[in-house]
């Protein structure tokens, strides 16, 4: 199982990741970073199944995918 981070500082708003998403989980923010453009969020991080097509389509490097290992599992379902 892996899951998405996202580098709001280093996501330029592009929205490639939110018009490849599979899911639709992701859309651009209202708030702004600290150089004053909209990043990326999840609608709903719970709908996010972490294949990490946006993370191959962002030109930045703003997200990447995080594989989890057991132990994190184990931590996150208690």
């Amino acid at each position: 199982m892996s899951r998405i981070v996202i580098a709001d500082d280093l996501c330029r708003g592009c929205g490639l990741c939110v018009a490849f998403c599979p899911r639709n989980t992701l859309r651009l923010a209202a708030r702004f970073n600290r150089d004053g453009l909209r990043p990326v969020e999840y609608v709903d991080p719970d709908l996010c199944v972490g294949c990490g097509t946006c993370a191959t389509m962002c030109p930045h490097v703003a997200i990447v995918r995080v594989e989890r290992t057991e132990k994190a599992r184990e931590a996150t379902a208690q």
